[in-house]
């Protein structure tokens, strides 16, 4: 039996751990041994790793990653990770090499610097696997192409990697050891080899693998009595689902609702999601005099009542890599309005399944407006998202073959 080792940053409720649930689910367990290794040992969907996976953390965690425990996890991670075997103090010039990088462009990023410690300070599996896939960027693509031991190594790209600030002193050397690179949008792709044009043969796609049916299911549950959403007697509800960070661009949607009310529809906007940012936004909330109608609803376990009772999905962020967001919307049949960026443009046909818009408010409440007031070009937007082709069997031989 083939030993699949796959390593993952955290376990949160985000869109690349709900794919790589759905990818340990597609293997055969008859043929495989796989093997999960977390590097911050926390997050919610530990609880929906398949049965037959090898957890090789030793006490899942399966609180949120992003609450106030959950930062204090990952400070209490680094810190175990700098001092084991002194590994943090021979990161110092590469540590501030990096942090100098990041001035000069204007946007510091610790998490980025950071992962290279706790890759370096994680204990190493003795075991020897088939394949080791590193399932993200950052630090489990370190960890995987420096101490994993496998005869072959993956790594996924879900990202815009130039965007997401990741460049080559980051990575230092980690991809010339990794065998296969599996990108899971072709914009995605095009953006690192940007960065490595030398790996451009071993790049590959593979899109992300949804369990359409699990997500009907779980969208005809309940919507929770005491939430908001439900509560909320506005005629038109829009949903956004994403962290509260700056790729997600929440500080352009705060302005669009209030160009969307001040041309007199009724309407109310909730988010999904937790983030580092969630205090600036609901000062920005209150600036805006919008703390009746645009609410942050944090992370919950079944986010797809929402998007089935949802007006109108909106995806306006930075960049992406592929958005699994926009995928469940469009599962569930939902018109879209997202953000004409990397990702984006592959999920979505322009004035067809959806608007690609402009990333300013103006634009963004033009084209959720257009929709609001256009209820018969909403209903062909929604039976156009819900054809769109989700099952992608074709990007399979690229990945068992390395078995």
């Amino acid at each position: 039996m083939k030993k699949i080792l796959f390593v993952i940053n955290t376990m949160g409720r985000a869109g690349a751990e709900r794919a790589l649930i759905a990818l340990m689910n597609m293997l055969p367990k008859e043929q495989y041994e796989i093997s999960l290794l977390v590097l911050i040992n926390r997050g919610e969907l530990f609880a929906e790793v398949p049965k037959h996976v090898k957890i090789l953390n030793r006490h899942p965690d399966m609180r949120s990653v992003l609450s106030p425990g959950g930062k204090a996890a990952i400070i209490k991670t680094t810190l175990r990770c700098f001092f084991y075997h002194l590994q943090g103090f021979r990161c110092m010039p590469y540590l501030f090499k990096n942090f100098i990088l990041q001035l000069k462009k204007g946007r510091l990023q610790p998490d980025k610097l950071l992962w290279r410690i706790i890759a370096n300070g994680t204990p190493v599996p003795k075991q020897t696997y088939d394949l080791a896939v590193a399932y993200l960027e950052g630090g489990s693509t370190y960890f995987t192409a420096d101490y994993v031991h496998a005869r072959t190594k993956a790594s996924f790209v879900h990202i815009d990697y130039k965007k997401a600030g990741y460049c080559k002193e980051l990575d230092l050397n980690a991809y010339d050891k990794i065998n296969r690179i599996f990108s899971v949008s072709k914009e995605a792709m095009e953006s690192f080899c940007a960065v490595y044009p030398e790996h451009k043969k071993k790049c590959f796609l593979f899109r992300n693998i949804i369990d359409t049916e699990w997500i009907k299911k779980q969208s005809r549950k309940p919507l929770p009595a005491s939430s908001a959403f439900t509560k909320s007697t506005a005629e038109f509800k829009l949903l956004t689902v994403g962290r509260l960070n700056y790729q997600k661009a929440y500080d352009i949607a705060v302005p669009a609702l209030r160009l969307l009310r001040e041309q007199g529809l009724d309407v109310d906007w909730f988010v999904l999601g937790e983030g580092d940012l969630e205090h600036e936004l609901r000062r920005m909330i209150a600036k805006e005099n919008l703390e009746k109608h645009f609410f942050l609803l944090g992370s919950v376990k079944n986010p797809y009542p929402f998007y089935r009772h949802a007006t109108l999905y909106v995806h306006a962020t930075r960049f992406e890599g592929k958005s699994i967001a926009i995928e469940e919307a469009q599962v569930l049949g939902k018109a879209i309005v997202a953000s004409d960026c990397t990702g984006n443009r592959e999920q979505i046909t322009h004035n067809i399944s959806g608007f690609l818009t402009q990333l300013s408010p103006k634009a963004v409440a033009s084209h959720i407006a257009d929709l609001l007031l256009h209820p018969e070009k909403r209903k062909l937007f929604e039976t156009a998202s819900s054809s769109v082709k989700m099952a992608h069997t074709e990007d399979f031989a690229s990945f068992f073959e390395l078995l």
